[in-house]
């Protein structure tokens, strides 16, 4: 059965989707999920509800230095510029965080759309949303990646129609995939997006193997 098939389907259950998605390669696994129209990513979102809370080292895993960029590929329920990136990297310091913007083909005219994630864990009325948010109230406060856009604030200019008051509240699906839903000034506005996180460190163990066999030759 097909993972758009499974999200419609109501005896697929949560892990039955997860157990899918975690048996295929990436691209396979973003194959898949950039078939899901809006409708199958609100379905996605709802049998999300039953998988263990979200923490931030599911967006930049445990291991990654500080300011190392890690990239989630995504699809939104919107009619238009439907794909994008959200980009994340874990701060120098401070509280538990991370600090992110998007990536997509409009950003030169829209802006980065930079946000702060963090748990939901301390915010009881948030928790059912979802175990992280993805939070356009905040901006980064110090360094971010190396090669990242100027930071701006999400409420001036054009990013304030797109980005502007907006918190996306983030539950899991599987090993690399998660969905969000966003809230504008705290109203669900029925707006859904896919992530896909690339397989960050299995690559960087490949790299490092690499790496040490050249040293050893």
């Amino acid at each position: 059965m097909s993972l758009a098939a499974m999200c419609l389907d109501d005896k697929a259950s949560i892990l039955e989707i997860s157990q899918h998605l975690n048996a295929l390669n990436h691209q396979s696994r973003m194959g898949e999920l950039f078939t899901l129209g809006p409708k199958h990513q609100a379905r996605l979102f709802q049998k999300a509800a039953a998988s263990p809370a979200l923490t931030l080292d599911f967006f930049v895993p445990q291991g990654c230095s500080p300011l190392t960029q890690v990239i989630h590929h995504g699809k939104n329920s919107l009619p238009a510029f439907r794909y994008f990136q959200k980009r994340f990297c874990l701060p120098q310091g401070g509280p538990p965080r991370l600090f992110g913007y998007n990536e997509t083909s409009i950003r030169h005219l829209v802006g980065p759309g930079y946000f702060v994630a963090y748990s939901t864990e301390e915010y009881p009325t948030l928790r059912e949303r979802g175990g992280v948010v993805i939070d356009y109230y905040r901006t980064p406060d110090s360094r971010v990646a190396p090669g990242w856009p100027t930071i701006s604030p999400t409420d001036q200019g054009l990013q304030s129609l797109v980005y502007g008051h907006m918190q996306d509240f983030m539950r899991g699906v599987s090993e690399h995939v998660s969905i969000g839903a966003a809230w504008r000034k705290g109203t669900f506005i029925n707006s859904y997006f896919i992530l896909c996180r690339e397989a960050f460190l299995e690559r960087k163990a490949i790299e490092e193997d690499s790496s040490k066999d050249t040293q050893d030759q």
